[in-house]
C-alpha cells in the first residue's frame, strides 16, 4: 500500500469540529441569503437549538450567524457599489476597518524559475500531510524552500484533493510528512502565531502571470476585497480581468495567497476552486478575527 493511499485510508476527519455543523449553516445562508434565513431557521436545518447554533456559530466564527450572513452577503456587496463607495473598503457592521494587516498571517514568498515550472516539478520533493482546520481537512504540500500548496476537502474527497494538486506538478516526488507540513498547519490557522517578525515562507510554483496574480493578492488585507479588473490594472494588465480571475482560480495556495478576496465587479463573490461555502465560510471567519 502506498503512502498516499495508506493516508487517505485513515479516519482524519478532525474530532470535535465545528466546521461540519458550520459549513450546513453557511449553505442554507448560501442559498437563502436573500430571505435573511433567521437563527431559528438555520438552527431547523442543522438540527441544533437556535441558542446551541449561535454559541457554536460564534465560538467559531467569532461572529453571530446574522453577522455572518451580513459580512458576506451579495446584497451587502451590491449596496457598497452602488453607494459609490470603494468596494469592502469602508466600515461594515462588524467593525471591518482599519488597520487589516495587525489581523493578517505575515508571508514571505519566493517563485521558481520559469524553467523549474516547465520541468512540472521534476526533482522537486513534495511533503504532504492532511491536518484539521476551521474550513475542512486541510491538505498541505511543502518543498524544503517552503510552503508551495495548500488545498481543503470535506469528508471523503480527501483524494480528490490530492489528485487536484499532484497534477499541478506531476513529475515531482510525493512523500507523506505529517511531520514537516504540521508546523506550517499550527502557524497558518492559528491567528496567535501571526507575528510580522516571524514571517511564514512559501513558494509559488506558477507562470509569470500567475505569480504576479498571487503577489498582487497578497497585498489585499484581511477584511477586504478587490475585483478582478483591479487586481488586473494592479499588475499593469487592465485589459486581462478574465486571465487575472483564471489564475486566482489556480492559486495553488489557498487561505494563505488569499484568492477568496477577490471578487466580480458586480459585487458576486463567484466561484471559489475548493467551494463557494468554504469560501464564504472563509470570509465570514476573517470578518470575526477582524472584529475581535
Amino acid at each position: 500500500m502506498s503512502p498516499q493511499t495508506a493516508v487517505l485510508k485513515k479516519d482524519i476527519t478532525p474530532q470535535g469540529s465545528d466546521y461540519e455543523i458550520v459549513r450546513r449553516a453557511i449553505e442554507k445562508i448560501s442559498l437563502d441569503y436573500r430571505d435573511q434565513p433567521s437563527l431559528e431557521d438555520l438552527a431547523e436545518e442543522v438540527g441544533e437549538t437556535p441558542t446551541g447554533l449561535q454559541k457554536l456559530f460564534t465560538r467559531w466564527a467569532g461572529l453571530s450567524p446574522k453577522a455572518f450572513l451580513q459580512a458576506v452577503t451579495l446584497d451587502h456587496a451590491r449596496r457598497l457599489l452602488d453607494s459609490g463607495l470603494p468596494l469592502l473598503e469602508t466600515s461594515l457592521e462588524l467593525g471591518m476597518s482599519g488597520p487589516g494587516r495587525l489581523h493578517d498571517l505575515f508571508v514571505t514568498h519566493e517563485a521558481m524559475s520559469p524553467g523549474d515550472y516547465k520541468t512540472r516539478g521534476a526533482g522537486l520533493t513534495i511533503r504532504y500531510g492532511y491536518h484539521p482546520s476551521p474550513f475542512g481537512t486541510a491538505l498541505i504540500m511543502a518543498t524544503d524552500r517552503g510552503l508551495a500548496g495548500l488545498a481543503f476537502s470535506d469528508p471523503g474527497e480527501e483524494r480528490d484533493a490530492f489528485a487536484d494538486m499532484s497534477s499541478r506538478w506531476p513529475n515531482a516526488r510525493y512523500v507523506e510528512d505529517m511531520a514537516a507540513t504540521g508546523p506550517h498547519a499550527a502557524r497558518i490557522f492559528n491567528p496567535a502565531l501571526w507575528r510580522h517578525d516571524q514571517p511564514l515562507h512559501v513558494v509559488m510554483i506558477g507562470t509569470d502571470f500567475q505569480v504576479r496574480v498571487w503577489e498582487a493578492l497578497l497585498e489585499i488585507p484581511m477584511g477586504k476585497a478587490r475585483t478582478y479588473s483591479s487586481i488586473a490594472a494592479s499588475i499593469g494588465a487592465p485589459g486581462a480581468s478574465r486571465a487575472v480571475g483564471a489564475a486566482n482560480g489556480a492559486n495553488p495556495l489557498s487561505f494563505v495567497v488569499p484568492c477568496h478576496r477577490a471578487i466580480g465587479k458586480s459585487g458576486d463573490l463567484t466561484g471559489y476552486h475548493w467551494g463557494l461555502t468554504r469560501k464564504r465560510a472563509i470570509l465570514g471567519w476573517e470578518a470575526g478575527q477582524v472584529a475581535s
